[in-house]
């Protein structure tokens, strides 16, 4: 394996191997170094330096690129010492935060763990095994995310071979570990995560005695406590990744499909990560135009950054890559970011996409998710799909939210936060709203699904879901892009308020079940529309009182499923087909 192009064996000084950097303070001291912050001298981006006196750490972070594990950008090598450069991340470890905070809410506990999985999921796809997870090797930027770091145990996977090495926290160690017993290796970063999951949400950990054979006791033999605290969903997720028998473990993908974890799941975290061979076929041209300015020739910039070497120039494009979307997102890498895909299977010519909670893959039985949760509790998403251009379509965008009378705040190229009050023009007046009832704040932001192909996506953040959905009513109507006709849609949308509101008035207490129909003829176009109308129905039932007992959605379906409600009248209704319409 190539660490650098140009490496140095001689004696000179460490400024001489380090002439890009500045170094600046000691950071901490570990057992097998130490770690300085520096300055690169080309970009002025911090980074931190580790001098090691050992490879195999470097060996396993060049091969990684993720926005949840610590990127490494270069490695000098002297004669006694091997300096890595690699990202800074100024806000210490994430044990450091579980001392200071006691045991966490289950929101922030959940967002901590999702982006722990995400990484470790990464390490697993790219054939990695860590072996040493735990808070301390669990760092946290400056907007609390998580980076994994301390790969120094890490071993590399092979089909069909399985590790015996003894190695890591015993607090954090898998049964079969500190048995001495053969493993496959995914499995123990699996029970690691459920011990650090365990400790973000209870502040302590399930196996601790300071006496060690009580403690391998209590390891081998799963004996722990849950508190009375946790959620029933949570109680459920630890006790299947703390399985003595890796056999029967929780697996990763099964972790991913658990409702907890799915509860308020990033899209960025929403399906499984690129791989590092799709992720170095992505070239950011303004990057590496700010790159070839200093002076890097761009045929050898760009066959370096396709074979993944490690130089001058490589370093400064990374950096500069990393930086810009580490400003314009908080949190999602600048590759990954690039490469991600959405899971979509649809042709080029429909211009709408599903909602984002229903993007993940391998996700077969949509009945079973979709009823998971009332469409009033969920994360809603709008999501279109065009092959214009990016910049056309985000002057659409601020076309249309400016018609709307929409505020907005851009934290990207193409993504912004967004603040809209119903007192704006919306396709439905809201009676007796008022305050923050009345104002829904969403995201916008555009992605890359495929080559020329681009997502539109709208998620709400805050605010009525009901409101929201009206919003996104009249933002379709606005749009000229997509080349649609809504009409059909927001008459829909009128015909279910005007139903809604008239069951309000009814006093019968019988069942009702209430069927919105769409023909096989046209169940072929886009489904957005059955997920807004389906979801449209029950939100309004439930704004007016009048309970949801029943929720189902099935996508394979030529019409979506009954909502059961209480508060009825004696006959059954029947919204009409409000879906006439067709891309143009």
């Amino acid at each position: 394996m190539r660490i650098m192009d140009g490496l140095n064996h001689d004696g000179n000084s460490v400024d001489s191997f380090l002439r890009n950097y500045k170094l600046g303070k000691t950071l901490g001291i570990g057992s097998f170094g130490k770690v300085k912050i520096a300055e690169h001298a080309l970009t002025g981006h911090k980074v931190a330096v580790k001098i090691l006196n050992l490879r195999r750490e470097i060996k396993i972070l060049r091969l990684f690129m993720h926005p949840h594990i610590i990127r490494l950008y270069e490695v000098v090598e002297t004669i006694s010492d091997i300096y890595v450069v690699m990202e800074y991340v100024k806000s210490g470890e994430l044990f450091d935060y579980i001392v200071e905070k006691g045991r966490l809410q289950e929101e922030e506990a959940r967002t901590f763990f999702q982006q722990i999985i995400s990484g470790v999921e990464y390490c697993h796809r790219n054939m990695v095994v860590h072996r040493d997870l735990k808070p301390e090797n669990l760092l946290l930027d400056s907007k609390h995310n998580v980076k994994i770091a301390d790969f120094g145990l890490s071993n590399i996977m092979h089909d069909g071979h399985f590790l015996k090495t003894s190695c890591g926290s015993p607090n954090y160690a898998a049964p079969e570990v500190i048995s001495g017993k053969l493993y496959a290796g995914p499995e123990v970063d699996v029970w690691s995560c459920g011990v650090i999951l365990y400790a973000l949400l209870c502040g302590t950990l399930p196996f601790d005695d300071e006496n060690i054979p009580n403690l391998f006791k209590k390891i081998k033999g799963g004996i722990y406590t849950l508190p009375s605290h946790l959620s029933a969903c949570a109680r459920d997720l630890i006790p299947r990744m703390l399985i003595v028998d890796p056999m029967k473990r929780m697996s990763i993908p099964e972790i991913r499909n658990h409702p907890w974890f799915q509860a308020h799941l990033p899209r960025y975290l929403a399906v499984p990560p690129p791989d590092t061979t799709q992720q170095a076929k992505k070239i950011d041209e303004d990057i590496l135009q700010e790159v070839i300015k200093m002076g890097f020739d761009r045929a050898a910039l760009v066959e370096s950054i396709g074979n993944r070497v490690q130089n001058e120039g490589t370093v400064s494009y990374y950096l500069l890559l990393d930086n810009r979307f580490r400003v314009a997102n908080g949190y999602l890498g600048a590759e990954f970011q690039e490469t991600v895909e959405l899971g979509y299977d649809r042709n080029p010519s429909e211009a709408v996409a599903s909602p984002v909670r229903e993007r993940l893959p391998a996700v077969k039985d949509h009945q079973q998710f979709g009823a998971r949760q009332l469409p009033g509790d969920r994360k809603w998403a709008l999501g279109l799909q065009s092959q214009a251009h990016p910049r056309e379509i985000m002057t659409e965008v601020l076309k249309a939210l400016q018609e709307l009378k929409v505020f907005w705040k851009k934290i990207g190229h193409y993504n912004m936060k967004c603040r809209w009050a119903s007192d704006a023009p919306a396709v439905i007046e809201h009676q007796g709203s008022s305050g923050t009832q009345n104002v829904v704040k969403f995201e916008v932001q555009l992605y890359k699904t495929g080559e020329d192909k681009y997502l539109l996506d709208l998620q709400r953040v805050q605010g009525p879901p009901l409101l929201f959905l009206d919003l996104c009513a009249a933002f379709l109507a606005q749009l000229r892009i997509y080349r649609v006709d809504w009409s059909s849609l927001i008459k829909g949308i009128q015909r279910i308020k005007e139903l809604v509101q008239t069951l309000h008035r009814l006093t019968l207490q019988s069942r009702l079940t209430i069927s919105l129909e769409i023909s096989k003829a046209e169940h072929s176009i886009q489904k957005l529309e059955i997920h807004m109308l389906h979801d449209y129905l029950a939100i309004h039932l439930q704004s007016y009182g009048i309970p949801v007992t029943n929720w189902q959605l099935d996508e394979f379906a030529p019409y979506a499923k009954p909502v059961t409600c209480r508060k009825a009248t004696h006959k059954r209704i029947r919204i009409p087909d409000a879906r006439n319409m067709k891309p143009l």
